[in-house]
């Protein structure tokens, strides 16, 4: 019997320091065997977010291996060949993305940026937990999609649909 398939997934964000570094981790935890999910920024901040780090602790996720870092290594040789491509921040689906061997499916995810809000503690916990849950609540359509009997069309919309689907009010 043929090994399944394990799909790469990139998550990108200009600073890759708590949108995309959520992303990559919940989509590694739900989609464990399945999918295999990495994050990278255009203009990466250098280190995590601590709110993204105590949020995911918090929820029992390993932080260990999460680094900020850019997106040109997943468009350098040697990368992992990627199959969907995720912006979860404005910025990012703005700019010009480098060109990702193998043509991976993209789609738009956007959240608004934890890491911007200034506030409280508290409610910097709070848009933390947002963020998150926004993102959990597509990563989980995502990963209950029947990937290897959609085309592509069928899955480049299907993706585009979830990224609207769970907006900021849902």
């Amino acid at each position: 019997m043929p090994e399944a398939k394990i799909y790469n997934a990139l998550f990108l964000c200009t600073g890759n320091s708590a949108r995309s570094i959520l992303a990559e981790a919940i989509l590694n935890r739900e989609g464990a065997g399945r999918f295999r999910a990495h994050s990278a920024g255009s203009m990466p901040a250098g280190a995590v977010n601590p709110y993204a780090i105590d949020l995911l602790k918090k929820c029992n996720y390993p932080t260990g291996e999460l680094r900020s870092k850019s997106w040109e290594e997943f468009a350098a040789d040697g990368a992992p060949e990627l199959d969907f491509v995720f912006t979860v921040c404005d910025n990012a689906a703005n700019e010009v993305c480098p060109i990702w061997p193998g043509q991976p499916v993209s789609a738009h995810w956007g959240v608004p940026d934890p890491a911007a809000f200034e506030g409280s503690e508290a409610e910097k916990n709070t848009v933390f937990a947002d963020a998150f849950r926004m993102l959990a609540n597509r990563i989980s359509t995502f990963v209950d999609l029947p990937i290897h009997s959609l085309d592509r069309l069928t899955l480049q919309k299907r993706l585009r649909e979830i990224g609207s689907e769970f907006s900021q009010t849902a």
